[in-house]
């Protein structure tokens, strides 16, 4: 018996009240789809799906993924794990489970339903590469045991367990790497580095640098990844990834924080701190798979995101 009976399709999100997963939950919502949003809040807000709650076709269930999880869906957006080293620190233990366990909950209900499911990746599965710029064929230079094998281990065993379900179930997957990813909705004391500059800069505070500065990111505005996810989606079965998601423009972590004062206008002052053990020294990523395959790469610049982003949180700081 088909669980489908319009063309409307009924999508579970994992994650869907944090940052990046609120956003994808608003444009299913705009094509037409109905969302089943699932988050423990351990770092999503109920602040970012507040708007969604008059929707007849969004419904908001407070679950954590390491539980199994019984739904009846057309389609699966695994987002669920913190994605701050911050917040995945916290409870590295916790982190792990969400990743490994939370990956065999989701691909268990894919499987029994036999629907599309996409997970979602990371560029730190690169761990500090040794290739530059990132392909989705290197296999990484990662720390096992160091204070960030949590979430990058974690995240690379769940990609095992996607791969493994496609080949021993036939389970349709789709595995994206996505590289760093900014916008609004950001949490404001996540420890990542385009929040922690801007809410830094409009508070007057120092802005905090990491090393010298010279290490490198590549800066994503979040609209320019959702519209990646939903075309990786929509692509055919034979299009499983891994796919880089990200902005190949590279820029060092000192060119960020004087952007980031610039256009706020903020009289902030520079101070260096140490480097955080494991953090890679350089960041981009090769998204030729991502043009090839599904005709995807960002439109949006970085002076234009970091101005909605700015704004955001200039109306949400006191």
């Amino acid at each position: 018996m088909p669980r489908r009976y319009d063309s409307r399709k009924r999508v579970l999100v994992t994650g869907g009240a944090g940052f990046i997963g609120s956003h994808l939950c608003d444009r299913l919502l705009a094509l037409g789809h109905e969302v089943l949003c699932l988050d423990n809040l351990f770092t999503g807000s109920k602040r970012n799906i507040d708007h969604l709650h008059g929707n007849p076709f969004f419904e908001f269930i407070r679950h954590d993924i390491t539980f199994p999880l019984y739904v009846e869906v057309d389609e699966i957006y695994n987002l669920a794990c913190p994605a701050s080293p911050f917040h995945y620190q916290y409870d590295p233990v916790q982190t792990t489970k969400t990743s490994v366990h939370g990956a065999i909950n989701v691909l268990g209900l894919a499987k029994r339903l036999q629907c599309p499911i996409f997970q979602a990746s990371t560029s730190e599965v690169y761990g500090d590469p040794s290739v530059h710029p990132q392909t989705e064929d290197y296999w990484g230079n990662v720390n096992p045991i160091g204070p960030r094998s949590c979430y990058d281990e974690g995240k690379r065993c769940a990609e095992t367990l996607f791969f493994d379900y496609h080949r021993q179930h036939d389970l349709d997957i789709k595995v994206a790497r996505i590289f760093n990813t900014y916008g609004p909705r950001m949490h404001p004391a996540d420890g990542r580095v385009v929040s922690n500059f801007v809410v830094q800069a409009l508070s007057g505070a120092p802005i905090t640098i990491y090393g010298e500065g010279n290490q490198t990111r590549s800066f994503c505005y979040v609209d320019d990844l959702v519209e990646g996810i939903l075309k990786f989606m929509a692509s055919g079965p034979d299009v499983t990834g891994p796919i880089n998601f990200g902005n190949p423009r590279e820029m060092t972590i000192r060119e960020l924080a004087e952007t980031v004062i610039e256009m706020t206008g903020a009289k902030s002052e520079l101070i260096f701190e140490d480097l955080p053990h494991d953090d890679p020294k350089q960041r981009r990523p090769d998204i030729s798979r991502a043009k090839a395959q599904l005709n995807w790469e960002p439109q949006v610049t970085l002076e234009h995101g970091l101005e909605r982003t700015v704004g955001y949180f200039r109306d949400l700081l006191p």
